[in-house]
């Protein structure tokens, strides 16, 4: 029996802490202050986003956090630093949309998959609480939009 903490299958969500999975067709409800006001817009240095990216023929990992300010840190499997950055006033807003495009309360649909993408990539997109985890092959188009807005995994 494996040891150490769940990981969540492919097309699946966690909500909080680890191990509590549910089905990617699950809304989760949305918490709003008690006024039933909107949220503050978040702090210039909150995580937008991360995405970590494993897998693939060489088996790598990486993990890219941007901060809604629009800087970005890239780190390897063991979380040494691998480098830096910032987002042009244009990425920013690009990788904005497309987080917000995403929805990520309310997962999307995996596309439709031919089936097993060998040597293909795992990503885990990580909103707040929320973690989405797909595969090459099942990448919904909003979550492809955020891929794509990404700076690169590898620099």
């Amino acid at each position: 029996m494996r040891s150490g903490p769940a990981r969540p299958l492919p097309g699946h969500f966690q909500h909080g802490g680890v191990g509590r999975r549910e089905s990617a067709l699950a809304r989760p409800r949305r918490a709003l202050p008690e006024s039933g006001a909107p949220s503050p817009p978040p702090a210039a240095t909150e995580r937008l986003v991360t995405v970590t990216r494993s897998g693939g023929f060489a088996g790598r990992t990486h993990t890219l956090t941007v901060t809604s300010d629009g800087a970005w840190t890239r780190q390897g499997a063991r979380a040494e630093p691998e480098g830096a950055g910032r987002l042009s006033g244009a990425q920013l807003t690009r990788l904005r949309t497309a987080v917000q495009e995403a929805d990520f309360a309310h997962p999307p649909r995996p596309a439709k998959s031919g089936g097993t993408v060998f040597d293909g990539f795992t990503y885990t997109f990580v909103r707040g609480t929320l973690r989405l985890v797909t595969d090459d092959g099942s990448v919904p188009p909003a979550l492809t939009k955020v891929l794509d807005a990404l700076p690169p995994f590898e620099g």
